[in-house]
C-alpha cells in the first residue's frame, strides 16, 4: 500500500514561534518516517518550495498582521486554491480555526477527509482578548459549530481542549496529544554553572518560556516576580521569547527595579533545552493554552511548572507542578510549594511525567485521526542520554 499525501496547513507560523512550528516539524517528520506524504503550506514573505526534513515545505506570500509580532496568513485564496488543486490531496490538516474554515468546505465538495487542529480555545483566546464570559461562550460555540460541520474531524490535544466541541454536541471529535523530545530534552542538561549565570546570586531561578503575545499573559510572570520578592523570595525571571508585547515589559520591569532577563528568542533548541534545564520552575500563565509544549519540554528537563489553572496545562502536568488560578499571589504561592519539595523529589517527578508522552504516541494518534496507516514503524524518541534505544 503506498503512503497518503498529507497537505498540511498553517497560519500564524513564523521562525521565531514555538510551539505551533514545534508541532508542525515532529508530525511532518513522523508521517514522512511512517511512510506517508507530506506537504506543508505556509504564508512567508515570498513564495518558496523545498524539500525538508519534515518533507515539502510550500511558502506562499502572506501578509503581516499589525501588532502580532511578525505573523503571516494566507489571505490569497485563488492562489491557495490553485496550489491545493495541484497537489491533489489524500487528505487536509488544517492548523487553524479562522481565516482557513473555508479549506474545510473545499475538502468537503472534493470529496477529501479533512482534520482541523484545535490549538487553543475559541472561548479561551476571545476572553484573553477582553471579550466578556458570556459572549466569549456564546460566540465560540458558533464558530465551533461551523468548524464541525467544514472538517471531516475535530484533533483536541487534550480533554481540556474537547470540552467546548462536546459543548455543542460534536460528534467528530477526536483526541490526540501531542510529545516532547525526550533525547533533546532531559534533566542531565541542567549546569550549576549556567544556573550561576543567570540567578545571579539569587535563590530562585524563574523561567518564562513564551511568546510574547497577549494570549500568553506573559505579565503574569511579572505579576508572580514582584509579589515573589515582596515576601522576601529572591527570585529572578529569564524570559525566553519574543512578540509584540516585548517592549512594554521591559519598560515595566526597569521602572519596578524588577531582576528579569529578557533573551528575545531562542532559536537554537540545544540552548533552550539547557536554559530550561537549568531554571527551578517554569512559569506558564498563559489561560488559553491547550497543551503547552514549552511547558512540557521544561518537565523533560526535569524542571516543574507553575501553569495557569484556567488552560489546560494542569491536565498535561499533573502532580510536576502547581496550578495558579491567575493572580499575583496565587502564582507566588504555587512556585512556594514546589520550592518546599525537595529538590530531587520535584525533578524525578517532573522528568517521569514527561515520560509519559512521546512523538511516536502523536504522530500515531494524528494518523489514526487521518485514517492513515502506519506503513513503515516510526522508530523510538524515547532514548537513554548516551543515544541507546530505551
Amino acid at each position: 500500500m503506498s503512503g497518503l499525501r498529507i497537505v498540511r496547513l498553517a497560519n500564524f507560523v513564523t521562525p521565531a514561534s514555538g510551539g505551533l512550528r514545534t508541532a508542525l516539524q515532529e508530525l511532518g517528520s513522523g508521517y514522512l518516517a511512517a511512510g506517508h506524504e507530506p506537504v506543508l503550506i505556509v504564508p512567508g514573505e515570498r513564495e518558496s518550495d523545498e524539500d525538508t526534513v519534515q518533507g515539502r515545505v510550500i511558502t506562499l506570500p502572506g501578509p503581516v498582521i499589525p501588532g502580532t509580532g511578525g505573523y503571516r496568513v494566507l489571505t490569497a485564496r485563488r492562489r491557495l486554491r490553485e496550489v491545493l488543486e495541484s497537489l491533489g490531496p489524500d487528505r487536509l490538516e488544517v492548523s487553524d480555526r479562522t481565516t482557513l474554515r473555508w479549506t474545510g468546505e473545499w475538502a468537503r465538495r472534493h470529496r477529501i477527509p479533512s482534520v482541523m487542529v484545535s490549538h487553543e480555545t475559541a472561548d479561551g483566546v476571545l476572553r484573553t482578548w477582553g471579550v466578556p464570559g458570556m459572549a466569549a461562550g456564546r460566540t465560540a460555540d458558533r464558530l465551533n459549530t461551523r468548524s464541525a460541520w467544514a472538517y471531516s474531524r475535530i484533533v483536541c490535544t487534550t480533554e481540556w481542549a474537547e470540552r467546548e466541541f462536546l459543548r455543542i454536541g460534536a460528534r467528530n471529535v477526536v483526541r490526540a496529544p501531542l510529545g516532547v523530545d525526550l533525547a533533546r530534552c532531559r534533566p542531565q542538561r541542567r549546569s550549576e554553572a549556567l544556573r550561576a549565570r543567570y540567578a545571579r546570586g539569587a535563590d530562585v531561578l524563574l523561567l518564562l518560556g513564551s511568546r510574547l503575545s497577549v494570549e500568553k499573559r506573559p505579565g503574569a510572570a511579572l505579576d508572580a516576580l514582584a509579589e515573589l520578592r515582596e515576601r522576601g523570595v529572591r527570585a529572578v525571571l529569564v524570559v525566553a521569547g519574543e512578540g509584540p508585547l516585548r517592549t512594554g515589559l521591559v519598560r515595566r520591569a526597569r521602572a519596578q527595579r524588577l531582576p528579569a532577563l529578557f533573551l528575545g528568542h531562542v532559536a537554537d533548541r540545544e540552548e533552550m533545552a539547557d536554559l530550561q534545564a537549568a531554571a527551578d520552575i517554569c512559569l506558564a500563565p498563559g489561560p488559553a493554552e491547550t497543551f503547552g509544549l514549552s511547558a512540557l519540554e521544561a518537565l523533560a528537563c526535569g524542571t516543574p511548572v507553575v501553569p495557569s489553572a484556567s488552560s489546560a496545562l494542569p491536565e498535561v502536568i499533573g502532580d510536576a507542578g502547581v496550578a495558579a488560578v491567575d493572580s499575583a499571589g496565587s502564582f507566588a504561592d504555587a512556585v512556594q510549594e514546589l520550592l518546599t519539595r525537595p529538590e530531587a523529589d520535584r525533578r524525578a517527578a517532573a522528568r517521569a511525567r514527561a515520560e509519559l508522552f512521546s512523538w511516536d504516541n502523536a504522530v500515531a494518534g494524528f494518523l489514526a485521526a487521518h485514517d492513515a496507516p502506519l506503513l513503515n514503524k516510526v522508530p523510538s524518541q524515547i532514548r537513554r542520554p548516551d543515544g541507546a534505544q530505551r
